[in-house]
């Protein structure tokens, strides 16, 4: 009876873990087609103002003009366009810092993990020290300093966010160093790199991934920030952030301009994070 309690509880995991992957993974890849076909199907230009038509409401609100289905902002560009365009930045701040952030803390946790020693000591050392720093503050000191734009919100990412990385991945790392396969590997003539590369790290790779998107919602989130106290790219660009801090002068007389983007980001940080606890269900073995 235990048993079969056991495989009934696993299999509603594992319907729950392929629902959560099928919803956040497809939010995510049409999010993805619609950033990467913005340009085209975008149905207004996201930068052209016309004051005439400022503070239109969503296309089943009175008083609405057809075209514009989520309204106009107080410069009467068009909402849909610009949360359209928008998506174009949060995603391409998601995968490249996401992504070099995963690579440099992976690789440290990595390397202080299985290698000890001293390498264990400089880099955790290393890690106690930056986790010292407010990471909010220290983005926004970063880009105040670096300058406004793209490239340095991701540099301030990657230097805030690879701490995460390096001590789950090294913490990993240490627990399969010390399995039995290690040792047969070692013990058949296999080098420390070799094993390093051919033995531990397809094992701790599902906990990479899980990580990796959970630091791709992550960095969205601290895009919109850096986008809401204008340090984002130029003002005029549309950012979801951006939106959210125009939005919010004019709650009361356009609640549309704030709502919508705010809806936008909060589905995608949402399919983020459940894309990781889906594939965290999926692969890791222990659950399995």
């Amino acid at each position: 009876m235990a048993d079969a309690a056991s495989a009934g509880g696993g299999r509603g995991r594992g319907r729950r873990a392929g629902l959560r992957l099928w919803l956040a993974g497809g939010w995510l890849l049409f999010m993805l087609a619609v950033a990467l076909l913005a340009p085209w199907i975008a149905p207004k230009d996201p930068l052209a103002q016309d004051l005439f038509l400022g503070r239109l409401p969503p296309f089943w609100v009175e008083g609405a003009e057809p075209g514009y289905w989520l309204g106009t902002d107080s410069l009467g560009r068009d909402v849909l366009s610009r949360i359209m365009h928008g998506a174009r930045v949060a995603l391409l701040v998601a995968l490249v810092a996401g992504s070099l952030t995963c690579l440099i803390g992976a690789t440290l946790g990595l390397l202080a993990g299985y290698f000890g020693g001293w390498a264990d000591i400089l880099i955790s050392r290393g890690i106690d020290i930056w986790m010292a720093f407010p990471p909010v503050l220290f983005s926004i000191l970063l880009v105040a300093v670096i300058g406004p734009g793209l490239p340095a919100i991701i540099l301030a990412i990657v230097v805030i966010d690879w701490t995460r990385f390096a001590r789950v991945v090294r913490a990993e790392a240490m627990a399969q160093a010390a399995m039995d396969y290690v040792a047969s590997a070692r013990v058949a003539g296999r080098g420390r790199a070799g094993t390093l590369l051919a033995e531990i790290l397809p094992n701790v790779l599902p906990t990479i991934v899980v990580l990796l998107t959970l630091e791709m919602g992550i960095a969205v989130i601290v895009e919109a920030i850096l986008s809401f106290v204008n340090l984002s790219i130029p003002t005029d660009s549309p950012t979801w952030g951006g939106m959210i801090a125009e939005g919010r002068s004019s709650i009361h007389q356009a609640w549309w301009v704030l709502v919508f983007p705010l809806v936008a980001l909060f589905l995608m940080v949402l399919s983020f994070s459940q894309l990781g606890e889906g594939l965290k269900d999926r692969f890791d073995p222990v659950l399995r």
